[in-house]
């Protein structure tokens, strides 16, 4: 097999097990994938701050600086892309660690080529996150919402708003809707395209929840974001474009 050239920033796989790390490491590398490693949540963050991976394999319990508190972290000042990995594979695990900010969560013991199918798949949703088709306006504004379709970026009345890349794609497919209710799996479709994964419709509600947060609406009287109770999510409003 030729190995192919490593390009563009490189992908950090932290966990505190040298196997795994040995494992994850060349098996993405087999795959074209520049790698950097970290045994512990500090040097992590150490490598993040000095050398930003364009993705984070995340183990979730860490020495010295756990992977739940990295992650909050790293969702204080950026969207990277980040694929959890714990021993708990529970689907309340799952939701949790989501509602965290990780963009998937892979449970342990895990099929190597199956981490390597979900890191391409969370770069390729990341990439079209910041990329639009042809024709199709830079820009989405809905109510005091400036959504910039180029830069991935939010900004309410001026005040830029921090999202992750799938509270970004939620927000974006619901304000393209226009007051059509989009189901949770429509919902789906939108955060993790036709790539089959182990998603589950909890995990819509937490974002939606976070993406509430975010944007200051309150889900009893919304001024952004209603529920359609048994159908899905749609905006308040018409947007304009």
């Amino acid at each position: 097999m030729t190995k192919l050239k490593p390009v563009g920033a490189p992908v950090l796989v932290v966990d505190d097990d040298p196997k795994i790390v040995r494992l994850v490491r060349t098996y993405l590398e087999r795959e074209g994938f520049a790698v950097v490693t970290a045994m512990d949540g500090r040097t992590a963050l150490q490598v993040i701050r000095e050398q930003p991976p364009q993705l984070i394999v995340l183990d979730l319990m860490l020495p010295e600086l756990d992977g739940l508190a990295l992650l909050r972290i790293v969702r204080e000042d950026s969207d990277m892309p980040v694929l959890m990995l714990s021993a708990r594979g529970s689907a309340a695990d799952r939701v949790y660690g989501i509602t965290e900010g990780a963009d998937d969560y892979l449970a342990k013991p895990f099929s190597p080529a199956e981490l390597v199918a979900r890191v391409k798949s969370i770069l390729r949703r990341s990439g079209a996150a910041n990329r639009r088709p042809a024709g199709q306006a830079g820009q989405l504004r809905f109510l005091d919402l400036t959504i910039d379709l180029d830069r991935h970026e939010v900004a309410s009345s001026n005040r830029p708003v921090p999202l992750t890349a799938a509270e970004f794609r939620l927000l974006a497919a619901l304000v393209r809707a226009d007051g059509r209710v989009l189901s949770r799996e429509l919902l789906l479709d939108a955060l993790y395209g036709a790539t089959p994964v182990d998603a589950l419709d909890r995990t819509i509600d937490v974002h939606i929840g976070r993406l509430r947060e975010k944007l200051g609406d309150d889900a009893e009287r919304p001024r952004y974001i209603a529920t359609v109770r048994g159908a899905g999510y749609r905006v308040v409003r018409t947007v304009r474009e």
